[in-house]
């Protein structure tokens, strides 16, 4: 589990918004929140759904200065391909936030999400070093990763369960009321309600108050 720790940095080629190709890692973005999201493989099933979700929503993304970046284990020129079809035709469109190219599968073994891996032992000089070898695709995970560069959230979904963009948004609104207000968000939280005071008293008169709305 990464949450709390630093997002693991990485440097490999994307294909950007206007669709050139240039290479990025994570540390471009430090200062950001950044949202970066795995998918399996380009011109599959559910995935272009979920790709064009985030694309329909980047403008809230950008309304709170964070950077979405996606990721797979294709290609650039792959990536490319798929944006330029038809999305009637299967294609994701012009979306307008990086996509990254993790050929050789290090960034998404790196966040644990490599499916099929097997764990494995390197010694170097100094050390034994813990890692894994193999793997196919990446499993359907999302990380939030605030400004200061660790990790808030991570959630992992199996290959047939697609995700909720909203609810990452709404998780981004929770983390800027936390950092704004030093309240927690209860269950179901929403942008504009109240927030709970981290203390007994502060549970009790929330609950007190809201128990109906839960």
């Amino acid at each position: 589990m990464l949450v709390t720790k630093p997002a693991p940095d990485f440097k490999a080629q994307a294909v950007m918004p206007d669709n050139t190709f240039k290479e990025v890692s994570l540390s471009d973005y430090k200062g950001k929140k950044i949202v970066l999201f795995f998918y399996p493989l380009d011109f599959t099933f559910v995935w272009p759904s979920e790709l064009i979700a985030f694309d329909k929503r980047i403008n809230e993304f950008e309304k709170r200065d964070v950077q979405v970046l996606g990721c797979s284990v294709d290609s650039h020129f792959s990536h490319l391909r798929w944006k330029e079809m038809p999305v009637e035709k299967g294609g994701i469109g012009n979306v307008q936030y990086p996509l990254i190219a993790d050929i050789d599968k290090s960034i998404a073994r790196s966040y644990d999400v490599l499916l099929g891996v097997t764990p494995a032992s390197v010694m170097t000089a100094d050390d034994e070093l813990e890692t894994s070898v193999g793997g196919g695709v990446a499993l359907r995970g999302s990380f939030l990763i605030d400004e200061h560069g660790n990790v808030r959230h991570e959630i992992k979904n199996d290959l047939p369960l697609g995700r909720n963009v909203d609810e990452m948004l709404r998780l981004l609104d929770a983390l800027d009321h936390h950092n704004k207000h030093g309240e927690v968000c209860p269950a179901g939280w929403m942008k504009g309600k109240t927030g709970m005071n981290p203390s007994d008293q502060g549970m009790r008169d929330y609950l007190a108050n809201n128990t109906e709305e839960l």
